[in-house]
């Protein structure tokens, strides 16, 4: 199952994105005194007690209301409770108990999810007496905070972390491979799904936006047993009139948390769109592998130098995928489709890929060898050794006498050296740098 997500919802203005930015440590959502500010769900990853999980801020819910907005905000919080695995439901300590967060807690109870009851703005002690009044919402016992202050933080984190499905978070599905197809509409998802499976399984339409969810199909190939998740196509929001379809964000985000392999299918006639950029800069920050097919190239003109320039046009739209495999197909005639699987596996491959620590410091001897790190201010970085901590991403931690004289233009150099030594094609890898304690 991977990392849990919390969810944190609740009527507008009673701290919730001060709550997500607290724990998140940074400022990612914005923060106003005006109620509705927080439009769209915002994810982070966050950490407590050795567990890792993912973070959604919400739009406020205000049931009694029926302005389009607040609806949205509902719709959207509503995803967020069908999504998570704890619900973190805030109140507000000095307003007391409104009708709304009456309403709340009944949509709350009713999703049979762990719920944590968090006062908010409690400064003092004197305002935590009055919070016992929040029982009366039927949720159990309150915790009481300043998301401002950061007080109350540790025991609230405790709680949402008792929430969690420790036996899901640790069940291993390492026989699948799972693939998130991902991209605008009506670019061919769900035709190159059913071209794989061999059937309709996916409604396929050329109404964009017939996918409203995501949608898992299983598959055993000679390349390997897959998991292959349709998701709702991503309009420009300029463009997304009907509300369910602007909420199918959340889907795709959640499917690509799920994900090993993310596919960014393009239309080969629209090209690459700023809404497919944004969704695949997801997955490049959670270092997901990554797979671009171009489909409908049977449509495209074509001579011996097309596909060459094509690719070059898009890698450089597409800068920060430069380690993305490509692949040009066509799911109604089924050009390369074969292929699909096929590259999707070694990106896995390399995704998963372990490297022992004897080799990989032989790389890194021979890459300064090569090349020394530039003196940064007054102090030149030494690395004393590298190893591997991880894969799904690799990860690998460099153990120097000062991390802050690594040179952003030094660390991308060594990411080069580590790809070109052991074919980190296709898949995101993370170099973190710590300072060796003598």
């Amino acid at each position: 199952m991977g990392k849990q997500i919390v969810a944190i919802v609740g009527r507008p203005n009673v701290g919730k994105s001060t709550l997500f930015n607290r724990l998140a440590g940074k400022r990612i959502s914005i923060v106003e005194d005006t109620p509705g500010v927080t439009r769209d769900r915002v994810y982070a990853q966050a950490e407590w007690l050795n567990y890792n999980f993912t973070m959604i801020d919400t739009g406020g819910i205000e049931p009694e209301r029926d302005d389009i907005i607040v609806k949205q905000m509902r719709r959207q919080a509503n995803i967020a409770i069908e999504t998570a695995d704890v619900i973190v439901f805030i109140v507000d300590g000095k307003e007391g108990i409104t009708a709304a967060d009456e309403e709340v807690a009944t949509m709350l109870r009713k999703s049979k999810k762990p719920v944590v009851l968090v006062v908010n703005k409690v400064d003092s002690l004197k305002e935590e007496e009055n919070a016992w009044e929040f029982y009366n919402l039927g949720i159990g016992e309150p915790i009481t905070i300043s998301a401002s202050q950061g007080l109350g933080l540790g025991d609230m984190l405790d709680r949402v972390v008792e929430g969690f499905d420790k036996e899901a978070m640790e069940e291993e599905e390492d026989d699948y491979i799972r693939i998130a197809m991902i991209g605008k509409p009506n670019v061919g998802k769900s035709s190159l799904i059913n071209r794989l499976l061999g059937e309709e399984r996916v409604i396929v339409s050329n109404v964009p936006g017939t996918t409203r969810d995501a949608i898992d199909s299983y598959l055993e190939t000679e390349d390997g047993k897959f998991i292959l998740i349709d998701t709702a196509g991503l309009r420009r929001k300029s463009k997304v009139k009907e509300e369910i379809e602007r909420y199918s964000v959340v889907r795709t985000y959640a499917a690509i948390e799920r994900a090993d392999v993310c596919i960014l299918m393009i239309d080969a006639e629209e090209g690459v769109t700023e809404q497919d950029e944004k969704i695949i800069g997801y997955a490049h920050e959670m270092r997901k592998a990554i797979m671009v097919v171009v489909n409908k190239w049977d449509l495209i003109e074509k001579d011996d130098k097309t596909l060459d320039k094509y690719k070059k046009d898009l890698q450089s739209k597409l800068k920060f995928l430069s380690y993305a495999e490509y692949l040009f197909i066509s799911a109604l005639t089924g050009q390369r489709s074969h292929k699909v699987l096929e590259v999707a596996k070694k990106c896995y491959d390399n995704y998963s890929k372990r490297i022992s620590t004897g080799i990989l410091n032989d790389v890194v001897s021979r890459a300064v060898l090569m090349k020394e790190p530039p003196v940064v201010g007054i102090k030149r970085m030494k690395i004393y050794y590298a190893t591997q901590v991880a894969t799904k991403p690799p990860k690998f931690i460099f153990f120097v006498n000062d991390p802050s004289a690594s040179h952003f233009s030094y660390q991308r150099y060594l990411e080069n050296q580590l790809r070109e030594s052991f074919d980190f094609e296709g898949t995101g890898i993370q170099i973190e740098y710590r300072e060796r304690k003598l």
